[in-house]
């Protein structure tokens, strides 16, 4: 039979392992800036059970105990993250700040729950507290991953609809200087404020929306154009294919909206915006953004969207 020490050295070498397999991780695979928020949000709980399993692979309470462990490793491991974020900016990878909080996250769960509480009382409600906070804290970052979950959940079962304009917080769903608000429209409805600035792009993205267009033939849009002079727009949409290759003017579907004072309302057929890549055909079936905006204002402006939906033509 095998001693403890035997048998507590070969599961070390299990953690040594499992951590030297992840490491990777940190800088290839995963999601990129196309994927959906669900995948980015669930892939970033990484960083809680890869710091978690060093805790267990290291055993940093061999060299440290009481506070100076605790403060030593959060120390060492708030430096790790710095540099492992630094390191990710630098090769192509988008950079995430709370990532060290989710690092110490799992380095705290460890400390706190790998070791026996003291016989002691006082050492005992010490070590307590701390295994609470720290499962606290995992629980806070999991509920954020099923918030996200339920968000996008509840999108990609709206359609028709395209955007929910009662949404309170519009820029979970757009990019852009974007407003809820109740103007020009009638009853208890919402509609979306775009401030335009005079940037040369002026305008918002709908990065945030079902995938899913393929039973639908028709996108139906409604602006409203609050000034005495018309409004040139244009009207992007493109598919994960595109967001994944050089994002060419020839590979997304492009039209103009011209805005009239006054209410305006569109009727696009999907049929355009399937066969508008140049060379090839738009994956209806994973739609990832649909942007409006214009070019080269000589000042501010304003148009409100009314209304974003598919529609079925029979």
């Amino acid at each position: 039979m095998l001693s403890i020490t035997t048998s507590g050295r070969r599961v070390r070498l299990i953690y040594i392992a499992i951590t030297v397999v992840l490491l990777p991780l940190f800088f290839v695979g995963g999601p990129d800036w196309t994927s959906g928020p669900l995948f980015k949000a669930a892939w970033n709980l990484g960083h809680i059970i890869f710091f978690a399993l060093l805790m267990l692979a290291v055993q940093p309470q061999q060299w440290f105990s009481g506070w100076r462990l605790w403060l030593v490793v959060s120390a060492v491991v708030i430096v790790v993250g710095v540099a492992i974020e630094w390191l990710q900016g630098n090769v192509g990878r988008q950079s995430d700040w709370h990532d060290i909080f989710r690092n110490l996250i799992g380095t705290w769960l460890a400390l706190a729950w790998m070791k026996r509480p003291s016989p002691n009382t006082r050492k005992a409600i010490t070590r307590w507290v701390l295994r609470i906070t720290a499962v606290v804290l995992l629980v806070v970052e999991l509920k954020a991953v099923a918030d996200v979950a339920q968000l996008q959940y509840r999108i990609n079962h709206q359609l028709p609809t395209l955007y929910d304009f009662s949404a309170t917080e519009p820029l979970l769903f757009w990019r852009g200087n974007v407003h809820r608000t109740r103007e020009h429209v009638s009853g208890d409805d919402f509609s979306l404020r775009i401030d335009l600035g005079t940037n040369f792009y002026a305008g918002a993205a709908l990065d945030n929306l079902p995938e899913d267009w393929r039973e639908y033939d028709m996108l139906q849009v409604a602006l409203y154009n609050p000034g005495s002079t018309p409004l040139e727009m244009t009207l992007r949409i493109n598919d994960v294919v595109h967001d994944r290759s050089k994002s060419s003017y020839s590979d997304r579907y492009n039209t103009r909206l011209p805005l009239e004072p006054g209410l305006n309302r569109f009727r696009i057929p999907l049929d355009e915006v399937r066969n508008a890549p140049k060379s090839r055909t738009m994956d209806m079936h994973e739609i990832r953004r649909l942007v409006i905006f214009t070019t080269q204002l000589k000042q501010p402006r304003q148009i409100f969207l009314l209304q974003l939906a598919l529609d079925r033509s029979n």
